[in-house]
């Protein structure tokens, strides 16, 4: 599987962005799938995961309430739809997947394949 993430931008605080994952391969609808996020000089963070139907999904706390997360398994894309951004949300977005069911986030480690990321930036 191979993913190439888009859609990051700069934005004002309290504006709108919506992220999205093209994947290849004919497996995508079998693979979870995940957002992570890295902040300069910090560790990468998770965001988000929905599950291989778009059944179940996990936020951070972080963004429960303001991000969603959905898929299209037709157009083998995930979406990261994100409202009332702050600063703090400032980062490199990255999408992975992950072989997941639920019910609480999978490690890391777990995620088997990457995006390159793409740069959120909100002003305050």
């Amino acid at each position: 599987v191979q993913l190439q993430a888009s859609g990051g931008g700069l934005v004002q605080a309290g504006g709108s962005l919506r992220l999205s994952c093209a994947a290849s391969g004919r497996t995508f609808s079998s693979y979870g799938m995940g957002w992570f996020r890295q902040a300069p000089g910090k560790e990468r963070e998770f965001v988000a995961v929905i599950n291989w139907s778009g059944g179940r999904s996990y936020y951070a706390d972080s963004v429960k309430g303001r991000f969603t997360i959905s898929r299209d398994n037709a157009k083998n894309t995930v979406y990261l739809q994100m409202n009332s951004l702050k600063p703090e949300d400032t980062a490199v977005y990255y999408c992975a997947a992950v072989i997941w069911y639920g019910p609480g986030p999978a490690p890391e480690s777990e995620y088997e394949y990457w995006g390159q990321g793409t740069q959120v930036t909100v002003s305050s």
